[in-house]
């Protein structure tokens, strides 16, 4: 997977916060916010133990460190879904895994679908 580019970055970053502030924004930039930040998010967590799925516009697996990353064929064991704007509250700091969790607005199954702890390294790298 490549990295994205710090344009792409900054703009996810702008959508996020316009999200974030009850903007409209149009899908295309919301669709290249979400995909930017998960292709971040599986650059820093490179694996296939985690599936995380933003519909419609995109998934991506991921690594847990310290766990082997075996996963190869149909659906992973580890699955974390939600919609684009709690996915970009949650990639820009705006939204905790834990109230996300609690809220219901993520739904995570399986022993590693936590992905709370992956989220400070994106938090920061997508601030710059």
């Amino acid at each position: 997977m490549r990295r994205p580019d710090r344009s792409a970055l900054t703009a996810a970053s702008a959508t996020a916060a316009a999200v974030a502030d009850g903007v409209d924004v149009r899908r295309s930039e919301l669709a290249g916010a979400v995909r930017a930040t998960l292709a971040l998010l599986g650059v820093l967590y490179p694996g296939k133990l985690v599936e995380v799925r933003v519909p419609p516009f995109a998934a991506v697996q991921v690594g847990v460190p310290g766990q082997a990353s075996a996963h190869t064929r149909g659906t992973p064991p580890n699955v974390v879904e939600t919609d684009p704007a709690t996915w970009l509250a949650l990639a820009s700091g705006r939204l905790t895994w834990p109230d996300a969790v609690a809220a219901h607005r993520v739904s995570a199954s399986g022993a590693h679908a936590d992905i709370g702890g992956h989220l400070g390294a994106l938090v920061a790298d997508l601030a710059g």
